[in-house]
């Protein structure tokens, strides 16, 4: 079992946490040195005296770049086949957390394991809150409730390093990617609770609020980008058609048939980044899905504009609207899997 640390200009924690697991535990110990500057030259050489193995960045790359680093050390010497763990450097993981994380992987040998904070106790606002926006939103958009999305202490069996050097994201958008992308690639989600602990306010983070925040809800993002941008060709389509033919189901159909190609490109290869294998079998189901929602499409854009004599504007709006929900995630759930 091996136990990885990015550090980054770190404190005395770093070598108090690397005791206490040395204590506690036969774990090899990896640290990474991500550009620290001169004066941090000692802590790491300490490092290497408490027995772990120092690798070191010339320059700031990054957490998620960190952690690679350490993962394509492993996978070239080829020395672990048990599990990894990844910690914080900054007092956050207590031993006893990051040990009860590498003993669940042998039981949770398919998952991403996530330490994941209660927080409960006297927690700095901004961490609270960021942490319930990016839950929010990653819920909302995967249909996966995790109630710590931004944890950085979690393990993984030996058998997922090449899955996990070839996630893209070089800093802290880099372990949302992690979950982002687990369940297309096979891996479920396995949340154990540990302490909420915030040392100084969180004053020793490197977590940049706007810069890094930014990096880690674009990828969440995304998979709303596919539905509203081909919602708009649709939209768009419909008038143009609608003009053209003045019918109403040519209309709807024909518009459909060009947004829903690109949908399917969009979902298949940007959105839920499904497997070469399953293209001709996502590819059935996508449209018996086009298929069902374009009655739907049709039949609620007749009921808006007829029965209730609603405005085409206003009806594709309430149509769309409602059948968004219901085409995201059944396309999650049942296609792109």
């Amino acid at each position: 079992m091996k136990i990885i640390i990015p550090a980054y200009e770190p404190d005395k924690k770093l070598i108090e946490l690397i005791r206490a697991i040395r204590e506690n535990s036969d774990y090899g110990i990896i640290v990474v040195n991500d550009g620290s500057a001169e004066k941090y030259k000692a802590i790491f050489t300490q490092a290497g005296f408490e027995g772990c193995i120092v690798l070191s960045h010339k320059i700031n790359l990054g957490k998620g770049a960190a952690l690679k680093t350490a993962f394509t050390y492993l996978l070239q010497k080829g020395i672990e086949k048990e599990g990894i763990v990844c910690a914080d450097c900054d007092g956050q993981h207590t031993w006893q957390d990051i040990i009860k994380i590498a003993e669940s992987i042998v039981w949770h040998k398919n998952s991403v394991i996530l330490g994941c904070r209660e927080f409960t106790g006297s927690i700095p606002l901004k961490s609270l809150i960021g942490n319930k926006i990016t839950g929010f939103i990653f819920s909302l958009a995967s249909g996966c409730k995790i109630t710590d999305t931004q944890t950085g202490l979690r393990g993984f069996s030996a058998n997922m390093l090449s899955w996990l050097i070839q996630i893209k994201g070089n800093r802290y958008e880099y372990e949302m990617n992690q979950l982002l992308e687990a369940k297309s690639s096979g891996y479920e989600l396995f949340c154990i609770p540990i302490k909420t602990i915030y040392e100084n306010n969180n004053k020793s983070s490197h977590f940049h609020p706007v810069r890094d925040s930014v990096k880690i809800y674009l990828p969440i993002l995304s998979f709303c980008f596919s539905s509203a941008a081909c919602g708009i060709i649709d939209f768009i389509c419909l008038f143009i058609f609608n003009r053209i033919t003045k019918n109403l189901l040519i209309s709807v159909i024909a518009a459909r048939a060009v947004s829903s190609l690109v949908n399917y490109i969009l979902n298949k290869n940007l959105v839920f980044n499904a497997k070469k294998q399953l293209h001709r079998k996502a590819l059935i189901k996508y449209y018996c899905l086009v298929a069902a929602i374009l009655i739907c499409n049709y039949l609620m854009l007749d009921f808006f504009t007829d029965t209730m004599s609603l405005s085409l504007f206003i009806s594709k709006i309430l149509t769309e609207a409602i059948l968004f929900f219901v085409s995201y995630f059944t396309q999650k759930k049942y296609i792109f899997t």
